[in-house]
Formats: structure tokens, sequence, C-alpha cells
């Protein structure tokens, strides 16, 4: 009897092993249909079109292989924007960076008003780039722009800004100032997880200025520099909004980015096959410049 008896109990207990956590397994459902509805199939898609010549319009789609992406190895236009990619996303993370950790180290003190002061140098994050595009545009507009406003008041020439390649490259590397809030918040962050012991034995031991910073606090901001610098980086190999608001990819083309140049193939040149591929080649590109930044920061002791 007792040989019958533990049998369905055996029975039962495998059942709910096996189904065991199910439910809270169920909780992953949503994330992961959004991530096959809005990444997966969309960079599958993109990848076919890629293989196409396509208006962007017509249902008829012809197949070319990888014409496109030779065509890309010969676009002149092509290679300049891939060269101002890497400028607006090298250039504005090693901005941010140094901005937002002086910042953080400065407002991680106690002083009067540092917490005014921190949603003030936020702020500007909260705004769309389009908006502090156009802001910029206003203050370096060439008629009535506020900064040859105050030139012309000054007696001197105004200057056009937009005009010079160089120039307008400066102009969108410092817009990157609008994004310092939040390197500065994840260093705050970092900051003020430091262990405290730490930091109380290193100044017991006479360490105090350049060499607390060094030896202490940075190391201690490894996971919070690895952070900002591969979400900076991402932010500006995809410049975009600001391109199309403050000099629309001119001078010619001298000031466009990758993502706007596809903007302009896609929509002005009705060259979908042709924006796709390039869209593929930008998706490869902040992948392994992403990966080979964490694996180089890893290698380095920093993550």
């Amino acid at each position: 009897m007792s040989g019958k008896n533990a049998e369905p109990a055996v029975a039962t207990k495998s059942w709910r092993d096996r189904f065991k956590g199910a439910s809270v397994n169920l909780f992953y459902a949503p994330a992961l249909i959004m991530l096959v509805l809005f990444s997966l199939y969309p960079l599958i898609s993109g990848i076919g079109i890629s293989l196409t010549s396509w208006d962007g319009f017509n249902p008829e789609k012809i197949f070319v292989g990888l014409s496109n992406y030779v065509t890309m190895l010969r676009d002149a236009n092509f290679r300049m924007t891939l060269i101002n990619t890497f400028i607006y996303g090298i250039g504005s993370t090693i901005i941010q960076q140094v901005l937002g950790l002086g910042l953080a180290l400065l407002l991680n003190s106690k002083i009067k008003g540092c917490n005014l002061m921190r949603a003030i140098i936020y702020l500007p994050a909260l705004v769309s780039a389009v908006i502090m595009g156009t802001m910029y545009y206003f203050i370096f507009q060439y008629d009535t722009g506020a900064l040859n406003t105050i030139l012309s008041a000054l007696g001197l020439e105004k200057v056009v800004w937009f005009q010079n390649a160089t120039t307008a490259l400066i102009i969108l590397v410092m817009n990157s100032v609008q994004f310092v809030g939040t390197s500065m918040i994840i260093y705050l962050a970092g900051l003020q997880g430091l262990d405290q012991s730490v930091v109380e034995a290193a100044s017991l031991d006479g360490a105090s200025g350049w060499k607390m910073f060094w030896n202490i606090t940075l190391p201690g901001l490894a996971p919070s520099f690895t952070t900002s610098v591969v979400l900076n980086l991402i932010g500006g190999l995809k410049l975009f909004d600001v391109i199309k608001v403050l000099t629309g990819g001119g001078p010619g083309y001298s000031t466009n980015s990758v993502s706007s140049y596809i903007s302009i193939q896609y929509f002005d040149n009705q060259n979908a096959g042709y924006a796709a591929a390039m869209g593929v080649v930008l998706f490869i590109i902040i992948a392994v410049v992403t990966t080979v930044m964490n694996k180089g920061l890893d290698k380095l002791g920093w993550n």
C-alpha cells in the first residue's frame, strides 16, 4: 500500500518541477514581443531591402544583390559623412565626459543650492533635440542671429557660421553640451555609491587632491564611466535631429552624418534600397564600436 501511495506523490512533484516558474516567465513575453516587432523585424526587413532597388513607395522591388554596398564604397559623399559621424560620436563623447565628470565632482560637494544647479544643468537633456537645434540656429543665424547681433554692436564683422564646413562641424559638436547633464547624473550616482570607508582610509593615509581622485575616485567610477561613454558614443554616432534643423547637412554634404544622409537618399532621392544598405552599415559600425569599447575598458580594468 505504501508503494502504491508513493507513485502519485512522485508524479505530482515532477509536474510541479516541470512548470515551476512558468508564470513568472510570462512576464518576459511583452518585452520579447516588443523586441521582435520593433528591433528584430525592422533589422531583418532592412537587410532585405538593402539587397533591392526600390524607390520606397511602389510595391515592386528589384533584387540587385550587393550592388548598393558596392555603390557605397564608391560614394565620396558617403565617405565624408562617415568621417563626420565619427567626429560627432567621438567629439561629443569626450566633451560630455570631461564636463559631466567635472560638474559631478563639483556638485557632489555640499555647497549651497547644489540641488537647484543639478536640475538646471540636467534640464536641457529633457528638451527635444529639434528644439535645441532651433535655439542654436537663432543664435548663429547670419542676419538676425544673437551672436552676429552682438558682433555688430561691438563694431565687428558678422560671421557666416553655416557656410564654413569646419565652423559648422564645431557648432554641431558643441551642441552635445545639451546632454552633459545626463553624464553628470550618471557620475553623481557613481560618486554617491563609492565606499566611504575606502575614501576615509585613503584620507587618513595622507591621500588628497589629485592622488585621491586618480587612485580612489576614478577607479571607483569605472561602471559609471563605461555606461556614460557607451551611451554618449551611441547617441553621437546616430546624430540626426540637430543636423537637419541647424545646417540641413550643408554647405553641400559637408556636415551630414550617415543618419542624415540616409534621410536624403530615402526621401529626397527616393533610393530606399541604398538608404537601407547605409542603415545596415551604420548598425554594424555602432555594434562593432560599442563592443570594442566595452572589451577595451574591460582589459583596462574599467568594467
